[in-house]
């Protein structure tokens, strides 16, 4: 396993490598056993992890995410590179992570341009058309992201206690990477590390899509128009749009989790970087 490997390094560089606090006698002393207590001058540096493969993603603004950004904008706190086994978040760190990543300042700017987009394709028409369709869909937009965000990022996981955690792989070709990708739809981890399905995608998606779907979205109306005063336009909540929504999420989701695969190796070009140390050779993931 990752873990015995790391901890094993660990344990050797501990046992080779001399006390270098101000009690420790001359030279001359024999060095101590293996098994005696290390100093805490002996334990490796934060550097040393990193050059072991310890996690360098966990150090985001909750412990154990990340600080990254994809494209160097959007939030992507909940993807994890190089990294070993990690303790399990607690339901408020779950919730805090989300949180930070659904109100990040970029977020604001995204939606206002999918919102245009909805605008420009008069999707959902009976919000009408002008600034007060514009901000009805503006307020739609937010409104899925976040229930979604929240359902799936953190109160299934919370209450089924998996981990919302990604964890890029960066090993095998490029089919390889994206059926693992595309897998963690289906597949993830529970806080102990072990397999499970991943129940807080597919219900927690669904559950988003039916609240979003019934609570906010416009209902059956009338619009006047140049051609036809009293145009009726029905209600958008159906059990078919309803599905049209939560399929349209997953497949979201899905197309995100693969770009979070391969972003580290096209911020890795972008940065002109090379090495080792720079490789992606993550966990495996669950």
């Amino acid at each position: 396993m990752v873990v015995v490997g790391l901890f094993s390094g660990l344990s050797a560089a501990q046992q080779t490598t001399p006390s270098s606090s101000p009690e420790a006698p001359a030279q001359s002393q024999p060095q101590a056993p293996a098994q005696s207590q290390p100093s805490p001058s002996a334990q490796p540096s934060q550097s040393d992890k990193d050059k072991q493969g310890q996690s360098t993603s966990g150090s985001g603004k909750v412990a154990g995410t990340s600080s990254d950004r994809l494209f160097y904008t959007l939030p992507n706190f909940l993807t994890l590179q190089n990294s070993g086994k990690l303790p399990p978040l607690s339901a408020k760190d779950k919730f805090k992570v989300v949180a930070l990543g659904t109100f990040d300042y970029v977020q604001y700017p995204w939606w206002g341009l999918l919102a245009g987009i909805s605008q420009a394709q008069n999707s959902e028409p009976a919000f009408g058309q002008g600034w007060v369709g514009y901000a009805k869909r503006y307020g739609t937009t937010a409104g899925d992201s976040t229930v979604e965000n929240f359902m799936v990022g953190a109160a299934f996981p919370s209450i089924l206690r998996q981990d919302p955690r990604f964890y890029q792989s960066g090993q095998g070709g490029i089919p390889r990477r994206v059926g693992y990708s595309v897998s963690r739809i289906f597949v993830t981890r529970s806080d102990s590390g072990k397999t499970q399905f991943n129940y807080s995608e597919i219900f927690g998606a669904a559950t988003a899509a039916a609240v979003s779907t019934y609570s906010y979205h416009p209902k059956s109306t009338f619009v006047r128009t140049p051609t036809n005063p009293h145009m009726f336009i029905g209600s958008d909540r159906t059990l078919t749009n309803s599905a049209s929504v939560y399929a349209t999420q997953v497949g979201l989701d899905a197309i995100t989790i693969v770009v979070k695969e391969f972003w580290p190796d096209v911020h890795r070009k972008l940065s002109h970087k090379s090495g080792p140390d720079q490789a992606s050779t993550g966990h495996s993931g669950a």
